[in-house]
């Protein structure tokens, strides 16, 4: 199991996963499930993954070696070389089918399940940011302004924290801040997600830089984080009225 966050904002785009790839008592190993698809002056690319390795890794390597061109004489499709987000994901949907049909002719009917999801954000040239989910079937839907988040892998126990404090008008810093205490509740909640984590922060002003992390399980950022929220939320149960009807009779 894992975890992947992508938040856009009126500020950038921010993505964030684990890299935990198989949990037991003693059987504990890691792999990175963030990627850059194309970095350069005019575009910004990344991806994160969660679901099958097999099926992930075979899709990176059709997108870094291209898909088939859609005619004879033009080049192999890149996503170095789309002329927008939206057909940068049309892409990602392509490669991640295909790559599906190679993993499953492979396991010749095996049972062994194949689906994965990508979450695609960034932007390329002066058009506008965006970040899309794409489904193990290929289809995709965009995060937009009215709930600015997405996620795939274990989902749940990070969800109720950005529901109640994330929205499109917070600042790059308080996005990362509220996607870190998602994934405090994941990590407390599942031992099958945990760190180091990996963050790319993609802002929407073109001058600033964009800011890659790993977050090791030791990080001080991460263990303050981790101790002031719990340390928080005891002091807000606190506060918080007993309920009237306990006392009755």
């Amino acid at each position: 199991m894992t975890y992947c966050l992508g938040m856009r904002t009126n500020a950038g785009i921010v993505l964030i996963a684990d890299t935990r790839t198989n949990a037991g008592i003693d059987n504990i190993s890691n792999f990175r499930k963030l990627h850059v698809l194309a970095e350069s002056p005019e575009r910004v690319v990344v991806c994160a993954s969660a679901g099958s390795l097999s099926t992930t890794q075979n899709m990176l390597s059709l997108l870094e070696e291209g898909l088939e061109p859609e005619s004879v004489d033009d080049p192999r499709r890149r996503v170095a070389d789309m002329p927008s987000m939206f057909r940068v994901v049309s892409l990602v949907g392509e490669a991640l089918m295909q790559a599906r049909r190679n993993v499953a002719r492979a396991l010749n009917g095996s049972a062994i399940n194949i689906e994965a999801s990508i979450l695609v954000g960034g932007r390329i040239g002066d058009g506008p940011m965006a970040l899309f989910l794409v489904y193990p079937e290929g289809n995709f839907i965009e995060c937009l302004p009215d709930c600015p988040f997405v996620q795939i892998g274990e989902l749940k126990y990070g969800k109720p924290i950005l529901d109640r404090t994330l929205n499109s008008e917070i600042s790059l810093e308080e996005a990362v801040k509220v996607g870190l205490l998602s994934f405090d509740a994941t990590m407390r909640s599942n031992l099958s997600v945990g760190p180091p984590i990996d963050l790319m922060v993609i802002p929407a002003d073109r001058k600033a830089p964009v800011v890659t992390r790993r977050l090791e399980e030791d990080d001080p950022y991460l263990r303050k984080l981790s101790t002031d929220w719990g340390r928080l939320m005891k002091e807000a149960r606190a506060q918080i009225d007993r309920p009237d009807f306990m006392q009755e009779g």
